[in-house]
């Protein structure tokens, strides 16, 4: 699958419980092929605290979107 220019890449981490969808944005920000954008799907309402805290350490840009009572989306970019 080809990647749009400039699109986010998805870190689908719905159905995963704390602390999956941080480690999965970890490992994503660690491979990193020259994507800055992310967009990291949870179902977890618990990950919002810790993917936040961490951006803000790593310096990163968050925007938190709840979706649904079961969804929540995080927009993530380098600074």
């Amino acid at each position: 699958m080809t990647q749009i220019p400039n699109s986010p890449e998805i870190i689908n981490a719905l159905g995963q419980p704390c602390p999956m969808p941080l480690l999965m944005l970890k490992r994503a920000l660690k491979k990193a092929e020259g994507s800055k954008h992310y967009l990291l799907k949870s179902s977890d309402p618990h990950s919002e605290i810790d993917v936040t805290r961490y951006c803000q350490i790593q310096q990163l840009q968050c925007q938190t979107q709840k979706i649904s009572d079961n969804e929540f989306h995080y927009l993530i970019e380098s600074i």
